[in-house]
């Protein structure tokens, strides 16, 4: 069958250990079943499979995808669910010592079909296209569990997201307007501060800049880069909701005086639940909220996706389609 997979590490060039070609059909398990793919989007997550993060290179070929959206064995629309947990594994499914994402150990999305565990799979419901469902269950649960579960924040809170532009900060702000918070973002960019700003930041600003006040949450997933910034934001008693370090995970400085000083709360947070996923559904569905797609691409055509993420030129996030 059709493919998107890596077949070998690249630090410098990941990009050069994609391959558009041909795989075998998916093995399928007991309790398994498969799904024709619609739809896929992509994430830096596969980028840094690309590098040999999170990937063994004795599970090479692997296909590349956490994300979709299709038809199952029974012809029945569905959106698939990325975190494989053990089979006795029982609560969080995030909190598996044992999980793993589509395309760490078992094989991904971007291909023509995927198998997956029948617990993964939750109903499409008829408000979202194949399209804007795969960018859901990634960046998109991310973002909602960082907000809402794992932050507990509430209407007329205040967040910062670091780092406007990709799929997770893009979901972060949409999200966070949608549920009545005050969002300020940051980046580098004017271009993707004035973008912010159109899908529902109330204010953007330079990356580092003094807020006009200090919010009641940051949202991180930048790192070094950013953490100091992220920590001074913050009013006496604020979290901050930590998913990521895409700049590196070791700050120069931790500021470990003004976190207890100020009583900050610093939270993990990673992925979310398949009742979360549903959760999130039935949250765009009630507030007419959709994912910020910034484009869509025929899957044969991947290179083009991966290239736009590696050089950074992105604003949401990127689908590729299989009809």
């Amino acid at each position: 069958m059709f493919a998107v997979y890596a077949e070998r590490f690249a630090t410098a060039d990941p990009l050069s250990g994609l391959v558009v070609g041909e795989r075998p059909d998916p093995e399928v398990p007991d309790g398994w079943t498969t799904v024709t793919v619609k739809a896929a989007s992509l994430n830096h997550h596969d980028l840094w499979s690309l590098r040999g993060v999170g990937l063994r290179e004795d599970a090479l070929p692997m296909i590349l995808g956490c994300d979709a959206a299709g038809v199952d064995e029974d012809g029945n629309e569905v959106l698939i669910h990325a975190v494989i947990n053990d089979p006795s594994w029982r609560g969080d499914q995030t909190e598996d010592p044992r999980r793993s994402l589509l395309s760490e150990v078992y094989q991904g999305t971007f291909a023509e079909r995927v198998a997956v565990p029948r617990v993964n799979l939750v109903p499409l419901p008829a408000s979202l296209s194949f399209e804007e469902a795969s960018c859901l269950p990634t960046a998109w649960l991310t973002a909602y569990r960082m907000l809402y579960v794992r932050g507990g924040l509430s209407p007329g809170q205040s967040v910062l997201v670091q780092g406007a532009g990709g799929g997770l900060a893009t979901a972060l702000i949409t999200l966070a307007r949608a549920g009545g918070l005050q969002v300020f973002v940051t980046s580098r960019s004017e271009t993707k501060r004035a973008r912010a700003r159109e899908i529902g930041a109330h204010e953007a600003f330079e990356t580092g800049a003094r807020l006009p006040d200090r919010v009641d949450a940051v949202m991180e997933s930048v790192g070094a880069a950013t953490w100091n910034h992220s920590l001074k934001s913050l009013r006496p008693g604020g979290a901050l909701v930590i998913s990521g370090a895409t700049s590196g995970a070791n700050p120069d400085s931790t500021e470990l005086n003004r976190i207890f000083f100020l009583q900050l709360r610093v939270i993990g947070s990673t992925m979310g639940t398949s009742a979360e996923l549903t959760q999130l559904v039935s949250f765009l569905d009630a507030t007419g909220t959709r994912p910020l797609i910034d484009r869509t691409v025929p899957m044969a055509e991947a290179r083009e996706g991966f290239t736009a993420m590696n050089d950074g030129d992105v604003f949401g996030k990127i689908v590729f389609t299989r009809r």
